[in-house]
């Protein structure tokens, strides 16, 4: 039922604002609360079930709407009284059963919620959407393969229930089983062959397993079941893209510009074809449009980044990053980005900002770490510069690379006898790398002492 095309529920909001008061017969106020509570309006929806039952104070349906409307609350002790009244003179209802697991559900008793709407399953003629909430409650207790069943059961009533199939693959995805869910789709396609969303899964599922070529043909098939199908244009651009058939994949992505408002998604695998096309001006072009679309897309800042980066103009890239930081300052690919592009411009002090929020916001890569400690030495830092290799040793206990520059760290600093042990555990690690103290410490690496260690080493090697 929509707005415009029904009149109680015109009647009814005309009431609202005027205050009179019209009657409705119970039915009536059903559809109304409805069509409310699909669309989200929880207080019209509250509104009309208070109205309703002030003309119909008997009506059972209404009693278990307003049940709904206190779970929803999360005033669980009040529902569950007034269906406790209920259920004494409808004692047969399905509906009372399905309200009375709601509420163990929202209590975490997802086995007894199940023992309900197994009872609400018995009394019921639209079993199937009982079916669909036993396999939530499945769900909710990670029981993959039993929730799996009841939505097959469900799917198996009702085969235009897309959020049964959706949940079934779910299931399958969640316990590795690509070739079973494979098998489960090719087979529910053989009864329902112009199922454009089975054709779509299956694509996807296909795609898992990298075989391209069945995929374009589940998606080619799912187009031909419906051709405004946004979705298995996109999935079908991703195989071209695999196949190295840009063009093809551009054609692809570009249909759903027509369909629809144009994806970010789209535009910016459209501006990445044409940079595997070598078209670096259209690439750039489909990323700047990407980025007015949904300034939130961190891909579509990423590849205008990038792409300066590639081309050396390492100024236009800080530019384009900073606009990124401003718009989002809690991504770490935007602050890695940063560190590296102002380290290329000599930058030391922001460039080590840059390393230091990337590790703030939890990159613990072991060249974020070196690189920030590096930058620390340019900046004489050096306590700093210690600190910050104590802590990437917490996430790296047996690296070569943090051991050698501790070992520097420490022979600058005077401090002979952790100098040697570090340069002693540098050596036992990884020999080869040996090449750091050499290039960040050259003096360290002049003296006598590091020579004496690095020459019985490679005695004792031997």
């Amino acid at each position: 039922m929509s707005e415009q095309n029904n009149i109680p529920l015109t009647r009814f909001e005309s009431m609202l604002k005027t205050n009179n008061v019209f009657f409705f017969d119970s039915s009536e106020f059903e559809d109304i609360i409805h069509y409310y509570l699909n669309n989200g309006k929880i207080a019209l929806a509250k509104k009309a079930t208070k109205l309703g039952l002030e003309q119909h104070p008997t009506s059972t349906n209404l009693k278990l709407f307003q049940v709904e409307m206190f779970i929803f609350e999360n005033e669980l002790e009040v529902a569950e009284e007034l269906l406790e009244n209920i259920y004494l003179l409808e004692q047969f209802n399905e509906e009372v059963f399905i309200q009375k697991a709601n509420i163990l559900s929202r209590r975490d008793k997802h086995l007894e919620a199940i023992k309900m709407l197994e009872k609400a399953h018995d009394l019921s003629t639209e079993s199937s959407d009982v079916l669909s909430l036993i396999g939530m409650e499945y769900l909710f207790l990670e029981d993959f393969e039993n929730a799996k069943k009841y939505f097959i059961q469900c799917l198996f009533e009702d085969s235009e229930d897309f959020s049964a199939l959706y949940n079934i693959i779910y299931c399958f995805e969640y316990l590795n089983q690509t070739e079973e869910a494979i098998e489960y789709l090719n087979g529910f396609l053989n009864k329902n062959p112009y199922c454009e969303v089975a054709w779509h899964q299956v694509g996807k599922q296909y795609f898992l397993l990298k075989d391209y070529r069945k995929a374009l043909a589940a998606f080619d098939f799912a187009i031909i079941s419906d051709d405004r199908f946004i979705g298995a244009y996109l999935e079908k651009g991703k195989v071209l893209e695999k196949l190295n058939r840009y063009n093809e994949a551009i054609e692809s992505y570009t249909v759903t510009l027509g369909l629809d408002d144009p994806t970010s998604f789209a535009l910016l695998r459209i501006g990445k074809c044409y940079e595997n096309l070598g078209n670096s001006e259209l690439a750039l072009q489909f990323f700047n449009k990407c980025v007015e679309e949904d300034a939130l897309l961190d891909k579509g800042w990423i590849a205008i980044t990038d792409y300066y980066i590639k081309i050396k103009k390492f100024k236009k890239a800080l530019y384009y990053i900073n606009k990124a930081i401003n718009i989002d300052s809690e991504n770490v690919l935007y602050w890695k980005r940063y560190g590296k592009i102002n380290f290329r411009l000599n930058l030391y002090e922001e460039a080590e900002v840059g390393y230091r929020k990337t590790l703030e916001l939890g990159n613990y890569e072991l060249n974020s770490w070196l690189t920030r400690n590096d930058i620390l030495l340019k900046l004489g830092e050096f306590e700093a510069a210690k600190n910050n290799l104590f802590q990437a040793k917490e996430f790296y206990e047996e690296s070569a690379e943090i051991e050698y520059r501790l070992a520097g760290l420490f022979f600058k600093n005077l401090e002979f006898n952790k100098g040697e042990f570090h340069l002693k555990n540098a050596l036992k690690l990884d020999s080869e790398f040996l090449i750091i103290i050499e290039e960040l410490f050259p003096k360290v690496y002049s003296l006598k002492k590091v020579k004496e260690i690095i020459k019985v080493h490679k005695k004792a090697s031997l």
